[in-house]
């Protein structure tokens, strides 16, 4: 497996920061300061010069506390670390300390009492917004993030295929006792731990898009919705499959096919290039003409990485276009309020030529 070269990503960050019109940025981030350090600790902030040159990084510094003394010089031997608790704050102050400089920060994540803070210490900083420029970096994907990502995929893949060979879908299971045994699972078969709480919905319950597990029991002729996910090494997977138990009713035939021909046709429409909001076009124009739009209550997919939701956002009011390397679910949806619903959801990469498929278990329609 590749190795991350988080130098070229520094790298790539100061080309954005000298197009957005500022010397230096704080970033506060922990996920933004984990891609562009290794770092991983719960508290530390990064600053990153512009002014620096590829290899000679002085001006770039990284601040944490004591209690990462020994982790910060593991993980990041390439920057120069300093050690205080108020490592945003101190920061600032060498950067005030070097001269006048415009020093943008995530606005996105900083609070207003915060930022009053930070000018008070430092009134001869110009502070600018300078929101999500490192998330614009971690949309494109590099060979080493994939990697971990289809790790996280396999996980989950085999842990479902491990539930249903020894019968974990069954009549009189609960939805909490399906969640707890498939995530465990996942840790059994190489994740890091879950993704988000794991999605469990039956019969009435699989027509709620976000279900929460609850001691509601599984019975014959119900749709069983599993919406879940595994981490490796902070990245995330993202799938749902949905069955049917015992025998499925033509209605249900019905349905679970038109959400799979959706399904299919978003996954079709994924490549670099191509509007955000078309992807979710191609989808949801199927379930459209069947006369189920309505039922259809979510968008199509979205970013998946460090975060289990970050950018692109693939909806009806999503904004711009897709870009090679870029991590993404298709999931759509159709919902009967009281009856039951269909959700089938894959994690991909888009590439060039056809989208990468990660999440790997058949999407033909199981009845166990």
């Amino acid at each position: 497996m590749s190795t991350v070269d988080h130098g070229s990503r520094r790298a790539a960050l100061r080309t954005l920061l000298t197009d957005w019109g500022v010397e230096a940025l704080l970033v506060t981030d922990l996920l933004n300061i984990r891609y562009l350090t290794g770092f991983t600790g719960s508290n530390a902030a990064l600053l990153v010069d512009a002014r620096d040159e590829p290899g000679a990084e002085s001006r770039t510094l990284i601040c944490t506390d004591g209690r990462y003394l020994i982790q910060v010089g593991e993980q990041v031997p390439d920057l120069e670390a300093v050690i205080d608790r108020a490592s945003a704050a101190h920061l600032i102050g060498r950067c005030a300390d070097a001269g006048p400089v415009r020093l943008g920060f995530e606005s996105h994540v900083v609070t207003v009492d915060e930022l009053a803070a930070w000018q008070e210490l430092a009134p001869s900083l110009e502070m600018t917004r300078a929101p999500r420029l490192v998330e614009r970096l971690r949309m494109v994907k590099d060979e080493h993030e994939v990697g971990l990502l289809r790790r996280a995929c396999a996980a989950a893949d085999l842990a479902l295929a491990v539930l249903v060979e020894r019968g974990g879908l069954r009549p009189g299971r609960t939805e909490r006792e399906v969640g707890r045994e498939l995530e465990f699972l996942m840790l059994e078969h190489g994740a890091d731990g879950i993704s988000f709480e794991t999605i469990v919905a039956a019969g009435a319950n699989s027509a709620i898009p976000h279900h929460r597990p609850t001691d509601a029991t599984l019975a014959a002729g119900d749709f069983v919705k599993l919406d879940f996910g595994a981490t490796v090494e902070g990245y995330h997977s993202d799938m749902t499959r949905t069955f049917v138990l015992g025998a499925a009713a033509d209605w249900q035939r019905e349905v679970y096919e038109l959400v799979a021909t959706a399904q299919t046709a978003g996954r079709a429409a994924l490549a670099p290039g191509v509007e955000v909001a078309a992807v979710d076009a191609a989808a949801r124009s199927v379930i459209e003409a069947a006369g189920y739009g309505e039922l259809f209550l979510h968008g199509l997919g979205h970013g998946v990485g460090l975060e289990i939701h970050e950018a692109p956002g693939i909806g009806k009011l999503g904004t711009g276009t897709l870009l090679a390397g870029a991590a993404v679910t298709v999931e759509p949806g159709v919902y009967f309020s009281g009856r039951g619903g269909v959700r089938i959801e894959d994690t991909l990469v888009v590439r060039e030529q056809e989208p990468e498929l990660l999440t790997l278990t058949t999407k033909d329609l199981v009845i166990v």
